[in-house]
């Protein structure tokens, strides 16, 4: 007797619905699984047969042939255990399914119980758009299932309860949509702005990073905060509206990153790796295709400490993803496209020492090991990023003064109102921000006064400027025009970001 019921696999962050088709037939005892199944996949038969029998379920010794169609699409993960159960309850008619369309997700235990699944997210938004009424998930991944509005999540203990739920013995009552909320203030564990001592100018080029969405660079001695001025950054960021919110959590939930107790990802990502990390590790991909740490940082801050040391083909691998805010990996299996829309913050000595230039410590490296040094990170990718601050030590006046500092609250309500002018000059546009204007948009929407004007010629000549350089220039400046709440962008504004480039890049 042949059965089906309907499951969801993941692609990338794209969700297909997938049919799982069971025949029982007479024959000698066999449990074949077909239609591009992983090894995963295909160890389902084992925790199948033993779920059903500790589940009080009749496990038919015939021979049972189950088809993953489409079968052209690679299923991976143990998602199908579930449906694969349930077809075979239906094709041996032990039990029978409602008249709403009705979708199943979960990983068996050998006693039945349904585990932890990775991508319910996703897969729950597919079953919805598909026309589903009705989708079957694990208790434990129920809360983030029900974060998708229009279709009913049936929390799901045990293969047991499913059973009783089906032959009407029992009821599993549905989850509610109860809403989306609005968003998290800054991370509870991040720094705040008021607990760094001195680097005012430091600080004022965080406040533009953040208002702006613009790539950050901070240079200088060791012990001088670059790292505490790095991981103060998300307490002045805006928080996340819903849809930032369901982007990221669909992001982590695939990766199986999501914490079991936190079904929303309600606070911006940041994510800083150690500068051992692999080129997959930090892009993407793998023997099996995974996002990298640059989609775990979508929406978010990707912090790069001690720049230099990174592995220059995993720098090098950046350069895309920063201008196109999406990533492409490809294999001989297939290839997949991830969101990769982040801040890059960097940080890094000017020496391997790390003490070159320093006021009162001697650096002890050769010139032309400072020249290496430096040169670790290669022109194209020092070219996207938009602001440079040099970060000195700090004095121990400043160390030791009691007065108070601007606190983070402070500065991220400036860097609310600059975001809330642009989203009114892109017409309201998700994710648009200064940084991501093309170069047709820039002279649209970056208004110059005649004084401004000149002085850009000026620096353009005399700084030998790339066209990208030039153009980041007139962002940054768009910025802290913003900030300033100016229409046009003026000599002060256009000075401020020009101190913001690097002298050694042209």
């Amino acid at each position: 007797m042949l059965a089906k019921s309907q499951t969801c696999a993941v692609a990338g962050l794209d969700g297909f619905i997938v049919q799982v088709e069971v025949d029982i037939s007479n024959g000698l005892p066999a449990f074949n699984v077909v239609g591009l199944p992983d090894t995963a996949v295909q160890e389902a038969r084992e925790r199948v047969r033993a779920a059903l029998r500790n589940s009080g379920c009749e496990f038919p010794m015939r021979r049972i042939t189950v088809n993953l169609a489409p079968a052209d699409l690679k299923k991976a993960g143990p998602a199908y255990d579930l449906p694969i159960a349930v077809g075979i309850l239906l094709s041996s008619g032990q039990i029978y399914l409602p008249d709403e369309a009705s979708l199943f997700l979960g990983e068996l235990s050998l006693d039945g119980s349904l585990r932890h699944t990775n991508g319910v997210l996703p897969m729950v938004s597919v079953a919805r758009d598909q026309g589903f009424s009705a989708v079957y998930v694990p208790t434990a991944d129920a809360a983030e299932a029900a974060l998708v509005e229009g279709i009913q999540v049936y929390p799901t203990p045990t293969l047991a309860a499913l059973v009783s739920h089906l032959l009407g013995e029992t009821t599993i009552r549905p989850l509610e949509f109860t809403g989306l909320p609005d968003g998290a203030g800054p991370a509870a564990n991040g720094c705040n702005l008021a607990h760094i001592k001195g680097q005012e100018h430091a600080k004022r080029a965080l406040e533009v990073a953040a208002a702006g969405f613009h790539n950050i660079l901070f240079n200088g001695p060791p012990g001088s905060g670059k790292t505490m001025l790095a991981r103060s950054l998300p307490s002045i960021l805006p928080k996340m509206t819903p849809e930032e919110a369901l982007d990221a959590t669909k992001i982590y939930s695939i990766s199986g990153s999501l914490p079991p107790d936190c079904p929303l990802i309600a606070e911006r990502p940041f994510r800083a790796p150690h500068y051992s990390i692999s080129n997959a590790g930090l892009v993407g991909g793998g023997r099996t295709l995974r996002p990298g740490e640059i989609t775990l940082s979508h929406r978010g801050v990707l912090f790069l400490d001690e720049l230099p040391e990174f592995d220059r083909t995993a720098l090098e691998s950046l350069r895309q993803p920063l201008e196109d805010k999406v990533v492409t990996i490809s294999r001989v299996t297939g290839s997949v496209t991830y969101p990769a829309s982040f801040m890059l913050v960097a940080a890094q000595n000017p020496c391997p020492c790390g003490y070159y230039s320093h006021p009162r410590k001697d650096c002890t490296c050769s010139s032309s090991a400072v020249n290496r040094y430096q040169k670790r990170i290669s022109g194209p990718l020092m070219d996207r990023i938009d602001i440079f601050v040099e970060v000195p030590p700090v004095e121990y006046e400043k160390l030791v003064d009691e007065a108070e500092s601007e606190e983070s609250e402070v500065v991220r309500k400036r860097v609310e109102e600059a975001r809330e002018v642009q989203a009114e000059r892109f017409n309201h546009c998700a994710g648009r921000f200064n940084s991501e204007m093309g170069a047709a948009e820039v002279w649209k929407i970056c208004n110059l006064d005649s004084a401004a004007r000149s002085l850009l010629q000026t620096a353009t000549n005399q700084l030998n400027l790339s066209a990208r350089a030039f153009h980041r220039i007139v962002k940054v400046s768009r910025t802290i025009a913003d900030l300033d709440g100016s229409e046009s962008i003026g000599v002060s504004h256009l000075a401020e970001a020009l101190q913001y480039r690097s002298r050694g890049l042209n």
